[in-house]
């Protein structure tokens, strides 16, 4: 789908909208700990709004007046009006991610005159601003779907699932799907710089190994999402540039499944904790493509996600622990893993497995195909399951929010149920006083490693590739690729 507001769009549409569409407000660039580019989503610039104001009740947003749709057409308050009130009208994912940051209904979004938009609050909260920059707050040509519009689909959606409305820098000029998109520099854009590649194919390759074939002969420039151990290989080849970033917001982790014995004991949990080879899954299982979260201090000091968390490999601590929680004979379990991922996940799971052996907890690996996963997980009958989260803003609210804090949530796997943790991941999403919402957050980290429902293991990296004579790659948080800044020369 070239629209992420359609039924069942997959993340690849995120990676059309940003570079076909623009939004309100856009993230500044940084560089990471490595020297790499990355959108630091803590920091907004203007993009179509060239100014706004942020009210205790409100935030108005001053638009461009040089902001011009593909087709030519002024943007208009009236377009950003249409888009927010359309993404809340079309239901599931775009309603979803619009209510989570207190846009609940249409009458919240005033188109004041051409050029002003204002955005009511009807309740403070710390996100809505800096969330309208990602791919949820695509600004629409609202004429042009209007045009397209129909009896039976009020708002185009058939239409733009197959053609783009926007203004951003490229456009559409051929689509397959699922297999190829060929998108075109729009000369007339103007909210920044002007991108220096004309055009780009962007081809649907499923075989990693075919991808990095093709980048290793030349025919193709830039690959991502590429795994482990083929980054690490390719990292010796001259012709070849990697870039590994550590994903904002994101762990892998240990779901632990609090409604079913042993592990509603919080000793059996700690035990496990103690007994994951942290160090050794990042080694062999990711070729050290991956931050291990192990061996922070005590308690918490930072609201910063993820982060080194209490516990360290410890054979000898973990059976005590067993001991101690009456299970010092061990006990049978299953460990199940999503086999789409099963080129990180088999290996990951595996080691668990050899480890938890070593102190009595006998595991069978249950595999489950990439299709059943998500019906499996959100059924709640496994016992532990190894899985990955991340949350688009680097706010311990997009992660915790999510995991842990509505027990019947089809991300919390762990049937984790504690009214304190909702109230800190309340204050933390909507304390007007950022001392204590930032204090909220850090805390949430705290009681989460407390009662350890699951236990976070490494921080995931995005591999990517590219041949040696291409530069602007950037790591994006909602890990798709911003072509705008790439150069080739």
């Amino acid at each position: 789908s070239l629209d992420t507001q359609v039924v069942g769009a997959n993340k690849q549409a995120w990676e059309v909208n940003w570079n076909c569409y623009d939004r309100l407000v856009a993230f500044d660039m940084k560089k990471d700990a490595n020297g790499n580019d990355y959108l630091d989503a803590k920091s907004l610039r203007p993009e179509l709004a060239e100014e706004w104001d942020a009210g205790r009740a409100s935030l108005t947003f001053r638009l461009r007046r040089d902001a011009k749709f593909h087709d030519g057409t002024p943007v208009t308050a009236k377009d950003v009006k249409f888009s927010f009130d359309r993404s809340l009208a079309v239901g599931g994912f775009p309603r979803f991610q619009l209510n989570s940051i207190s846009l609940t209904s249409p009458e919240q979004f005033v188109a004041v005159d051409n050029h002003t938009f204002r955005i009511d609050f009807q309740k403070h909260d710390n996100f809505t601003l800096a969330y309208i920059g990602t791919p949820v707050g695509l600004v629409y040509n609202s004429e042009l779907v209007k045009k397209h519009a129909t009896a039976a689909d009020p708002f185009a959606l058939q239409w733009t699932k197959q053609n783009v409305a926007g203004g951003g820098a490229y456009k559409v000029q051929s689509f397959t799907a699922g297999q190829e998109i060929v998108l075109v520099r729009n000369d007339e854009w103007t909210l920044g710089k002007k991108p220096q590649m004309q055009r780009v194919i962007a081809r649907v390759v499923p075989s990693a190994g075919t991808r990095r074939a093709l980048l290793e002969r030349g025919d193709i420039d830039f690959s991502y999402d590429i795994p482990p151990k083929d980054v690490a290989d390719m990292a010796n080849n001259a012709a070849i540039k990697t870039v590994s970033s550590a994903m904002d917001n994101t762990a892998q982790y240990l779901s632990l499944n609090l409604k079913m014995a042993p592990f509603d004991n919080p000793k059996v949990r700690q035990a496990i904790a103690y007994a994951i080879p942290y160090d050794d899954i990042v080694r062999l299982a990711f070729f050290g493509r991956a931050g291990s979260l192990a061996g922070g201090p005590p308690h918490v000091t930072t609201p910063d996600w993820p982060q080194r968390i209490p516990f360290k490999t410890d054979i000898a601590r973990a059976k005590g622990l067993m001991a101690e929680a009456g299970h010092a004979d061990g006990f049978a379990t299953t460990l199940s893993y999503d086999m789409s991922m099963a080129v990180t996940s088999e290996p990951l799971c595996t080691l668990i497995q050899n480890a938890l052996a070593q102190i009595g907890i006998r595991v069978t690996l249950n595999k489950i195909p990439g299709a059943n996963w998500r019906s499996e997980v959100i059924s709640r009958k496994l016992p532990m399951l190894a899985n990955i989260f991340g949350g688009w803003l680097p706010y311990p609210y997009f992660y915790f929010g999510w995991l842990y804090y509505d027990p019947k949530a089809q991300w919390d796997s762990m049937g984790y149920d504690n009214l304190h943790m909702r109230e800190l991941i309340d204050a933390s999403h909507y304390d007007s006083d950022i001392a204590k919402a930032t204090a909220a957050g850090r805390d949430c980290i705290d009681l989460a490693l407390s009662d350890l429902p699951a236990v976070p293991i490494l921080q995931p990296y995005l591999n990517s590739a590219m041949r040696k004579n291409i530069d602007g790659y950037a790591y994006c948080f909602f890990r798709q690729v911003d072509y705008r800044p790439f150069v080739k020369s």
